[in-house]
């Protein structure tokens, strides 16, 4: 069992692992070892995540979402199977730490009457100015 976050953790056994051959330079390695990893985990099946966590996962994971629920994580970037698949699951972590973090909500506020005051105050001086920049008058 792996805790991530308050109202999250995630089994083993959850977690689907795909070795397959990076693509890139590399040389020979890159032709014969399959050092790349697919990580795949089904949100909407998985037992240790709370509902709403589900539905922000489903949102933060965006195309790396299928249409059957299943987050696809691809990591190539180390020369090492290991390294590749630590690297895909803390990812996966950090996805779903991010998800646990309940949203704050925005709660609308009014002006004051100090900053209305102040933003009429601006305007009529603003205005002034720009009276002045008319041209003078005749009866100069």
């Amino acid at each position: 069992m792996i805790r991530i976050a308050p109202g999250a953790h995630l089994d083993e056994s959850e977690l689907i692992e795909t070795f397959v051959r990076a693509s890139g330079p590399g040389g020979q390695n890159v032709n014969k070892l399959a050092t790349a990893v697919e990580l795949r985990f089904d949100v909407f099946n998985a037992p240790g995540l709370d509902q709403d966590i589900k539905e922000r996962l489903a949102k933060l994971a965006g195309r790396r979402l299928t249409l059957e629920g299943v987050i696809v994580i691809f990591a190539q970037k180390h020369r090492t199977q290991e390294m590749n698949r630590a690297d895909a699951r803390e990812r996966l972590y950090e996805l779903i730490r991010q998800a646990a973090k309940r949203p704050i909500l925005r709660r609308p506020t009014k002006p004051t009457l100090a900053s209305k005051k102040r933003r009429v105050a601006s305007k009529i001086k603003r205005g002034g100015i720009k009276g002045l920049r008319g041209r003078p008058s005749s009866d100069d």
